[in-house]
């Protein structure tokens, strides 16, 4: 007897295996929706995460709501005017946000067009009309260069780091001195964001991270508990789930994991949780948010004086930046940081004029040798 798991379930829920006698009342919604079932269970089948489906179906309502019919009827037209419409108006989309939304669009078309799931056959059968692919290389958005976010992205200085911590610092001292409640999540922010940057996480992986996340590291013991990070809750790609890594406390960042040992140490019990959990506790006990942290970030940045544009994902450019200034081999970066490619650890540095200079410097050395000296 096959296990449970193994055995066949029932497919009359798809309308192309309905008898010929069952007409729907509302045969396009109901066709509609046994697209967006066939479609989700061969997105299952490949092992894509279900937030990923979940996006893309919402994805091809929003597009059908926009159009006002159904796939059968969709044409390029269709396409060109919501990506027209996307790229105009007071909050336009970036360019690689609509090639996300064209691309789910094409995978859609490309299933329910594909002839060994016979959606064309129902559709012709009960509409008169064939879906079809309606995108197309000169109707969408081609990717041309590496990088296409936002200019003002960069790297924090090394005086805009100072700034920033220094403005969580002081808020705690502000808070200790008045008396106030919130002197212990002060502190608890202003840790977080120096381990954001000294680790090069991502918001949400420093969000995720317990404290039997903090491993030791044989080759640098001075760092205790906290010489490396074990990251649980990578970026995924592709639909997969959370990627793992560990990221190793490097001696640039010494500073910063002695707060990190201090804050497990003597910080963190004062919320009166276990000693295991979440590493960044609320009073009730639930992790922070990320949406709190961004709050955060944006009044610190203003304590300190700093440009608008920057938000907490800075920090991670700035962590990338500074190591390859420091000298660091690209491909141990790429993996401190969990890029798949070397080029997209690439687009993150911004590398400084003291670097580049010293570049330019170890060549000419290298060229004239002594000559320069004399």
């Amino acid at each position: 007897m096959q296990p449970c798991c193994m055995q066949k379930r029932p497919t009359a829920r798809l309308p192309i295996q309905l008898a010929a006698n069952v007409v729907p009342l509302a045969q396009d919604v109901f066709v509609f929706d046994g697209m967006l079932a066939g479609w989700t269970d061969q997105q299952l089948s490949r092992g894509l995460a279900r937030r990923t489906i979940d996006s893309r179906t919402a994805t091809i309502h929003h597009f059908q709501e926009f159009c006002g019919t159904y796939p059968w009827e969709w044409t390029p037209q269709d396409l060109e005017d919501f990506s027209v419409r996307a790229l105009s108006g007071p909050t336009p989309l970036s360019k690689s946000t609509l090639r996300g939304y064209q691309l789910i669009i094409r995978a859609f078309c490309d299933f329910i067009t594909d002839s060994r799931y016979a959606w064309a056959q129902v559709c012709e059968q009960r509409f008169g009309q064939l879906p079809q692919q309606i995108c197309h290389d000169w109707n969408t958005v081609v990717h041309l260069v590496e990088y296409e976010g936002k200019a003002a992205r960069r790297a924090l200085s090394y005086d805009e780091l100072e700034a920033l911590f220094a403005a969580a610092d002081a808020r705690v001292m502000r808070i200790q001195q008045s008396g106030h409640k919130g002197a212990l999540a002060a502190l608890r922010d202003a840790q977080l964001f120096k381990t954001i940057y000294a680790f090069g996480l991502r918001r949400g992986e420093c969000i995720g991270l317990d404290v039997e996340d903090l491993r030791p590291n044989s080759s640098t013991p001075e760092f205790g508990n906290c010489g490396a990070v074990y990251v649980r809750f990578g970026k995924a790609s592709r639909g997969s789930g959370p990627k793992r890594r560990t990221v190793l406390a490097l001696p640039e960042f010494s500073w910063a994991v002695e707060g990190l040992r201090q804050w497990v140490g003597h910080g963190r019990p004062h919320y009166e949780v276990g000693p295991g959990g979440a590493l960044w506790p609320t009073e009730r006990g639930t992790r922070v948010s990320g949406r709190y942290l961004d709050l955060r970030f944006a009044e610190l940045r203003e304590d300190a004086g700093l440009p608008e544009e920057l938000t907490v994902h800075y920090l991670r450019h700035t962590y990338v930046t500074n190591l390859l200034e420091w000298g660091y081999a690209e491909r141990f970066v790429q993996d401190q940081v969990g890029h798949e490619y070397a080029s997209t650890t690439s687009i993150y540095s911004s590398v400084g004029d003291d670097f580049k200079n010293r570049v330019i410097a170890q060549a000419l050395d290298q060229f004239y040798g002594g000559l320069l000296d004399d």
